[in-house]
This record gives C-alpha cells, structure tokens and sequence, in this order.
C-alpha cells in the first residue's frame, strides 16, 4: 500500500499532478484547494489509494486533515472519492468541521454531487467529526468520546448530538453520566 510519495512535479492540472518518482510517474488526484498549495516542483504528498475492479486511483493531500477528512467522507456509503475529492475542494477541513457541527444541510448542498438526501446522510454520519490542532480540539474530543460511548449503549446519533449540546461537564465520564440522565426523561 503506498501511504506518501515525494518526487518532481513533471504535469499539474487543477485536479490532478504527475509525480516523478525516482523515474516513475504517477497520477495523483487533488483537490483544489491542494492544487492551489502547490508552488514548487519537489512535493510530498500524503497519499490515499483507492484499488477497484477497473482502477487503481492514488489521491494526494498536503494537509493531515484534508486527508483524515476525505478518508472520513469516503467510508460514507454512497460518497465515493470523486465527491469526497468535491468536498476537499470546496471547504477547509476546519469549514467542513463547522458546518458538520452547525448541522448546515444548505452548505454542504453546495458540494458538486452532493443533493439533499446526501448531505441529510453526511451530517448524520459524521456528527462527532473532529479536526486536529484547533483550539477546541479539547473539547470536540470529550465530545466524541462521550457520543461513541452512548452510541454503543444503543442510541441514536442524531439524538446524542442534541443532548449533548445541552451538557456542561468538563470530562467524559461525566458528560457521560449527564447525557444518560438527561435522555433517560
């Protein structure tokens, strides 16, 4: 499994780079927002691959996130990489982060290939999605923690996430303890 590549940038288009590689060049699908990184010829990309039946497909990510992001997306039954690499190009990991916190159907409707029942599935899916390195990391992980907790009690995502909104623990164990008091009524 090939999980980075570093070489010479020989072709760039919007959505996808030949990189040479020691002699081999290979095809790497990007965002737009990668694309737009780009500046020099020596790159190293984080790399995603994709084998199907009729491709073998190497998806390229400058940023941690953009690639935890698009391997987040992809999982989502019906959202492949061609929408994933969609929703790379029109938000930021820490846009997309937001907008799966503020559950903004409108916005992710925006994404090419993505319409209503889609975006609907996304934000149920991907409801305790969390960037690295943001301030808030803290939080957004007790978070997490407390909703995979009380998924694996038997509850609904959709239901937690409301719930969760309205608790003021500090730790998981608490929020924890919190939430089940308050979804017990």
């Amino acid at each position: 499994m090939i999980i980075g590549l570093i070489g010479k940038v020989v072709k760039k288009e919007p959505t996808v780079v030949w990189l040479n590689v020691n002699g081999v060049i290979y095809e790497v699908f990007v965002s737009l927002n990668c694309s737009s990184k780009i500046i020099s010829d020596e790159v190293k990309f984080e790399i995603t691959e994709v084998i199907r039946e009729d491709a073998h497909n190497l998806y390229g990510f400058l940023d941690t996130n953009e690639k935890k992001l698009f391997d987040t997306v992809i999982k989502i039954n019906g959202v492949g990489p061609k929408v994933g690499l969609a929703i790379c190009s029109t938000f930021t990991p820490t846009s997309f982060a937001q907008i799966i916190t503020n559950h903004d159907v409108n916005m992710l409707k925006r994404v090419p290939g993505i319409g209503p029942k889609g975006a609907s599935r996304i934000l149920v899916e991907l409801s305790g999605f969390v960037v690295d390195g943001l301030e808030s990391g803290e939080d957004s992980n007790i978070n997490l923690e407390a909703s995979l907790a009380l998924e694996s009690l038997g509850f609904k995502k959709d239901l937690i996430t409301t719930v969760l909104k309205t608790c003021t623990s500090t730790t998981t164990s608490e929020l924890v303890r919190e939430a089940l008091r308050k979804l017990q009524k």
